[in-house]
């Protein structure tokens, strides 16, 4: 079953949100394990943004988890970010292509 976490978050630092996500997309390449994932910004709520994470399973998503570089990203992340992330883990029950 595909599993999907959302993780909200606000920062006034959103470039070096991206710098610090293309670093965890390169030194991963080869054992990360989400299959898509988009980076949204909220239009009501100045600085907030949430990534929208798909996994095949959920097993693959604590296996991502459980990877150094996604430790190190969470951390660097918790740096520039204005307080703690929200997150959701959401397995997949119906899913369309519209």
């Amino acid at each position: 079953m595909k599993f999907v976490q959302t993780i909200e978050f606000r920062t006034s630092r959103y470039d070096e949100v991206e710098a610090i996500m293309s670093e965890w997309e390169s030194s991963t390449a080869s054992t990360h394990t989400p299959t898509r994932a988009w980076t949204t910004r909220d239009r009501e709520r100045d600085d907030v943004y949430v990534q929208i994470v798909e996994f095949p399973s959920y097993e693959d998503a604590m296996r991502n988890s459980e990877l150094p570089e996604t430790a190190a990203f969470a951390q660097k992340m918790m740096a520039i970010c204005d307080g703690p992330p929200t997150f959701r883990n959401l397995d997949v029950v119906r899913e369309l292509e519209l």
